[in-house]
């Protein structure tokens, strides 16, 4: 993964998490193997951890502590009142960078010029 797509993704990760979790609950590691099965393969498994750490502090998501056979008992994730209000907002502002985002791609490709249009 090129550093843009790196840098890109720190900003939408948070959002990304939360979509999965209104799918559906999950723990810290099919939060990861849900995230690279849409594609996002590089994406340490670390930085999910930490990013979870912080979405619990935020209070964005309940946690359940569920018995596992094998190991500790894991972290069961659920997306809860205040973190949908949270993925609503995230995508909302998705929504307006992605359209204006487009504009100036649209802008960009109709131009074969790189300097502005002027009317004289």
């Amino acid at each position: 993964m090129g550093k843009q797509m790196t840098e890109m993704l720190k900003g939408t990760l948070e959002g990304i998490v939360l979509a999965l979790l209104a799918e559906q609950p999950a723990y810290g590691y099919e939060i990861t193997t849900r995230i690279r099965d849409h594609g996002f393969t590089d994406i340490a498994e670390g930085t999910i951890y930490a990013l979870l750490v912080r979405i619990e502090q935020k209070n964005l998501v309940d946690v359940e502590k569920v018995p596992s056979e094998k190991g500790p008992p894991r972290k069961v994730y659920t997306l809860n009142a205040q973190g949908q209000q949270e993925l609503e907002e995230f995508w909302k502002t998705w929504d307006f960078l992605a359209q204006h985002i487009a504009q100036l791609n649209k802008t960009d490709t109709d131009n074969t010029s790189t300097t502005p249009n002027k009317e004289n």
